[in-house]
C-alpha cells in the first residue's frame, strides 16, 4: 500500500459499513459492525491486540462520518493516527478525564435531542458524526497513573460511556494486556457486546475477557500458541466465541493509510456534534 491507496479506499467509506477484521478458522471473512456496539480486547502482551486496534482505527479514520478520540498512554500504538483524531490523549490522566467528561456531556446532549424527537438512537441520516473512542490499555489510566480518586473517576466515566454511548453514536473500543478482575470487573466487561480474547496466560484470564465459563466449554484463549500472533476468540453475533486471525498492517502500511486519512479529513467539513 503506497501512492495507490487512495484508489483502493476513495472518499465515501462509512463507520456504518462493516469493518474487515481478517478470517476465521475456515478461511471465511470476518467483519464487524461497530456502530451501536462496544468492543473489548484483552490478552497478554504481543498477542495481537494492537493489530486489531489499528485495523479498526484505520477504517474509522477513513470514514468521514466519524470523529476519532484516541487514548494511548504509550503514545506509539495509536500515535500514527493522531492527525486524524479530534483528540489524542497521551500519558496524562488529567487530559484523559477532561476528554471523557466532554464525551459524557456530548452523550447527554444527544439523548436530550433524541428525547425531544421521541427517538431512541442516532441514525446515519441525522447529520451527526459517530464519535469513536479507542483506548489502548485501560489499566494505564485506571490503575497506573494518577491518584486513586482520578483512577476511580476514569473507570466510572468509562463505564458510563460504554453503558450509554452506543445509542448516542459514541461506541467504545478498549484493550488491556492485564485481563484481571481489578482492571475488567464483570460489571464493566458485560457492557461490551463484542469481546476479543487474544492469547491469555490462564483460562481464568480468558474468561475475564469473554465471560464466565467459556474456557470450560472449550473456548480458551490460553490454548492459543504464543507463536500465532493475531489469533483470537471473538465473541460477537451468534453468541459463541469464533476463532479468528486478525489481519496485520505493518508500520509502513499504517503510515500510508494514516496520511491518506488525514488528507481526506483535511478536505471535509465537520458536522453537528
Amino acid at each position: 500500500m503506497n501512492s495507490t491507496f487512495a484508489d483502493v479506499y476513495p472518499v465515501g467509506m462509512s463507520i456504518f459499513d462493516p469493518i474487515d477484521l481478517g478470517i476465521d478458522e475456515y478461511g471465511q471473512p470476518v467483519t464487524l459492525d461497530l456502530v451501536y456496539r462496544n468492543l473489548l480486547a484483552g490478552g497478554e502482551p504481543g498477542g495481537g491486540k494492537s493489530g486489531l486496534l489499528n485495523l479498526i482505527t484505520a477504517h474509522t479514520a477513513l470514514s468521514t462520518d466519524t470523529r476519532l478520540v484516541l487514548f494511548d498512554g504509550k503514545l506509539v500504538e495509536l500515535g500514527q493516527w493522531e492527525d486524524s483524531a479530534d483528540e489524542f490523549v497521551g500519558p496524562d490522566i488529567t487530559h484523559a478525564l477532561a476528554v471523557l467528561r466532554r464525551l459524557q456531556q456530548v452523550m447527554n446532549n444527544r439523548y436530550a435531542w433524541l428525547r425531544n424527537r421521541k427517538r431512541r438512537k442516532v441514525t446515519a441520516g441525522d447529520g451527526m458524526d459517530i464519535i469513536t473512542a479507542i483506548i489502548d490499555e485501560i489499566a494505564y489510566y485506571s490503575a497506573t497513573v494518577g491518584t486513586k480518586q482520578e483512577q476511580d473517576e476514569f473507570v466510572a466515566l468509562l463505564r458510563d460511556l460504554v453503558a450509554r454511548g452506543r445509542a448516542a453514536g459514541i461506541p467504545v473500543v478498549a484493550a488491556t494486556q492485564r485481563p484481571s478482575f481489578d482492571i475488567i470487573p464483570t460489571s464493566l466487561r458485560d457492557l461490551f457486546g463484542y469481546r476479543a480474547a487474544f492469547r491469555c496466560t490462564t483460562p481464568n484470564s480468558s474468561n475475564i475477557v469473554l465471560g464466565h465459563g467459556w474456557a470450560e466449554q472449550g473456548h480458551n484463549a490460553a490454548d492459543i500458541p504464543p507463536t500465532n500472533q493475531g489469533e483470537a476468540l471473538l465473541l460477537a453475533e451468534g453468541g459463541f466465541p469464533r476463532r479468528i486471525k486478525v489481519a496485520y498492517l505493518d508500520d509502513g502500511q499504517i503510515t500510508n493509510i494514516a496520511a491518506h486519512a488525514a488528507r481526506l479529513r483535511a478536505g471535509t467539513t465537520g458536522r453537528a456534534a
